[in-house]
């Protein structure tokens, strides 16, 4: 499997043996993996002479970790679509991740083919958000009214639900999901409707509460 032009990937991890593993693993997909990194600060650093199509980084990394290196990369007015490598088990983590601009996240045991799709579609500008899953979030970010909806929510109202919950505006989530600003502005009207609530905001914090998404 390969595409007509290499995407070109930054690698992070902490880990020697999981990169060497991951490098390998991407080259015989047809991915270039054109600068690696052992920790945020060491990928920061080459990301302003080597430019990429996406960033793969994990999350927990010493010093400055995958998080930590998105913000300061998105400061910097840096906004090359990034990719974080993660476990089920770092769901509070997925949240910060999204808020601080990732484009989507990977699970370590993903299947090769799958790692490869996501790799490409994040490089094409599509976003890859999971939902909220593990009881810790939803008890954090539990929202007072649980009404039920008034409505069932279609496909895509539960993506347009996951980029919200991202903190993605209405132009973002139109480029991510291929529709025009003004039909995703007439969703997110429908969805909060259904939700009972009056903002955005509220609306995701309902939707966390009732395993919307």
């Amino acid at each position: 499997m390969s595409a007509a032009i290499a995407v070109r990937v930054a690698l992070a991890d902490d880990q020697a043996l999981v990169r060497a593993g991951l490098r390998a693993l991407l080259q015989g997909l047809g991915v270039q993996v054109v600068l690696e990194a052992a920790d945020g600060q060491a990928l920061l650093d080459g990301l302003q002479t080597q430019p990429v199509d996406v960033v793969l980084s994990d999350i927990r990394m010493p010093g400055m970790d995958g998080i930590q290196a998105l913000q300061h990369l998105r400061a910097r007015g840096d906004r090359t679509p990034w990719l974080l490598l993660t476990t089920f088990d770092e769901s509070d983590l997925l949240l910060r991740a999204s808020e601080a601009g990732a484009q989507g996240f990977m699970l370590k045991d993903a299947a090769p083919d799958d790692l490869y799709e996501a790799i490409t579609r994040v490089a094409r500008g599509d976003t890859l958000l999971l939902p909220v899953s593990t009881d810790p979030v939803r008890a954090r970010y539990r929202f007072h009214d649980e009404a039920p909806p008034s409505d069932t929510f279609g496909e895509k109202e539960v993506a347009i639900l996951r980029l919200l919950a991202g903190g993605y505006s209405n132009k973002e989530i139109a480029r991510s999901l291929f529709l025009a600003e003004g039909t995703v502005k007439n969703y997110v009207s429908t969805i909060l409707d259904k939700l009972g609530t009056r903002d955005r905001t509220r609306a995701v914090l309902k939707a966390i509460t009732l395993r919307v998404i």
